[in-house]
């Protein structure tokens, strides 16, 4: 019996998301199964995302209360992971440092990403004068300068915040736009996209249904790469005072400063802030690595 047209859409729509639900299943499936080292590295992101997102609840100390009668104290059931200089709580310290530093990392990440696709679409599609001004003014200009010093001077001419860091970090999206470039490149000679500009669509309608979808296999693995790259850069700013300023904590904060005098007297202070970053860049850096190999097709073949 035929469905009443009414609850077509409402049918269609059903089915439509039993077939994303399926699809994600043998996604997640695939990666476990074929990629379990990035699939490890995907559940180390999900874990510092969650103790980000809950660090109010998961601390057990506000992160700049200071005990003057336990500075220095080595890790005890009081303080896991022991205190600073200050005596403060240094496991409090690091979660809420991870909530800072994810969100400058995300913030980075999606910044950058935002960059890269539309001055990759553009470049790529109208080419020409567009794309000599874009990719060899532009981008070639910033690759060409050493990007450490970049960041330092804008981030000394702007001054010190979480805001700034992250505008900062995301113009790295400069150079990430010329992956983008050369995938458009391919898709204008496509088969859909020649039949969708014989049919007469508007470059603004082929550009977002057509060419901006089949662009998210490289977007996704870049993100996923460049966010391991926010965290340490953002790190590597801290580290030299031009990143987030006191008192909120960034992992890279805690690896300099005061903390750097006092490493003979309590070596954890450093320790720990340095396994949170490794293990972050390590998760970031390999399920980048797992999602290039299963959404790739001209590697699909290896997996």
């Amino acid at each position: 019996m035929q469905e009443p047209i009414a609850l077509q859409p409402l049918a269609e729509e059903a089915r439509l998301g039993e077939l994303g639900r399926k699809t994600s299943t043998r996604f997640i499936t695939r990666l476990v199964r074929d990629k379990p080292l990035g699939a490890f590295g995907g559940f180390l992101l999900l874990l510092f995302l969650l103790i980000a997102v809950f660090a109010d609840v998961i601390a057990p100390q506000p992160y700049d209360k200071i005990s003057f009668a336990e500075i220095m104290d080595p890790p005890s059931p009081a303080h896991l992971l022991g205190t600073d200089y200050l005596g403060r709580d240094l496991l409090s310290r690091m979660i809420y440092g991870a909530r800072v530093s994810i969100f400058v990392a995300l913030s980075a990440v999606v910044g950058a990403t935002l960059i890269s696709v539309t001055l990759g679409i553009v470049s790529a599609w109208y080419g020409g004068t567009v794309d000599a001004l874009i990719q060899r003014f532009l981008v070639n200009t910033w690759i060409a300068l050493p990007s450490l010093l970049v960041l330092l001077t804008l981030a000394s001419i702007i001054g010190p915040g979480v805001f700034t860091v992250a505008f900062i970090l995301s113009l790295g999206g400069l150079s990430e736009s010329r992956v983008i470039r050369g995938t458009v490149f391919s898709l204008k000679q496509a088969a859909f996209v020649e039949a969708a500009q014989a049919m007469g669509a508007r470059t603004r309608r082929v550009l977002l249904q057509h060419i901006l979808p089949n662009t998210f296999a490289p977007v996704i693995i870049l993100f996923t790469l460049r966010f391991g790259t926010a965290i340490l850069a953002e790190s590597t700013l801290s580290f030299l005072g031009y990143g987030i300023p006191p008192p909120f904590p960034t992992w890279g904060q805690m690896l300099s400063g005061e903390s750097l005098s006092h490493f003979y007297e309590g070596p954890w202070t450093l320790v720990w802030p340095g396994v949170a970053l490794t293990l972050a860049v390590f998760g970031s850096n390999v399920f980048g690595d797992a999602l290039r190999d299963l959404l790739d097709p001209r590697l699909r073949g290896r997996v």
